[in-house]
């Protein structure tokens, strides 16, 4: 149950963030809230053996919503090139048919919880708060290929049949 709070505590930082000026001091507080809420829900549910199948339910779809919420704040004040929307638009490409060889695969929906991809998102998250040292394409640049690479695993994980050595997240 205390897992579930802190996921909610995300959710709440997500509804405060689309209020808050992209950016701002009251912007990042909620952010790094979030993401440190994100981090610690699986921690505590793991640690107090509350993890249920409801609650990595629940964080995903908390996860699906502070994303949502963060690009409807962040890319309209990032000036992101071109080649960059190209390129994740590759990235989603192979997520997607990730999902739809799963689900042909082992007749259920997964997704492979690897290292490369939980670096992936930790660097995904850190974008924002490296804007004032690094700029943008560069970090993105890092981010999309470590990305490309977690898509492609993946999806060799998902294909090769390895998804019981992974840990991993399914809907049936």
């Amino acid at each position: 149950m205390t897992a579930n709070i802190i996921t909610g505590i995300r959710v709440l930082c997500s509804i405060v963030l689309l209020f808050c000026t992209a950016l701002s001091p009251a912007f990042y507080t909620l952010y790094i809230i979030a993401g440190a809420s994100d981090v610690l829900d699986g921690w505590v549910a793991r640690r107090t053996n509350l993890a249920s199948e409801l609650g990595a339910k629940l964080d995903s779809a908390a996860d699906c919503f502070f994303v949502v919420v963060c690009l409807i704040k962040l890319l309209p004040v990032l000036a992101i090139p071109l080649w960059i929307y190209l390129w994740i638009g590759i990235i989603a490409a192979i997520k997607f048919i990730n999902i739809i060889s799963g689900f042909i695969l082992q007749r259920q929906f997964v997704a492979v919880h690897s290292i490369s991809n939980k670096l992936t998102g930790a660097l995904l998250f850190a974008i924002p708060l490296t804007l004032p040292l690094i700029e943008l394409q560069y970090s993105a640049t890092l981010v999309c290929l470590l990305a490309t690479f977690a898509a492609l695993e993946e999806g060799h994980i998902i294909r090769t049949n390895k998804i019981k050595q992974q840990k991993i997240w399914k809907t049936y």
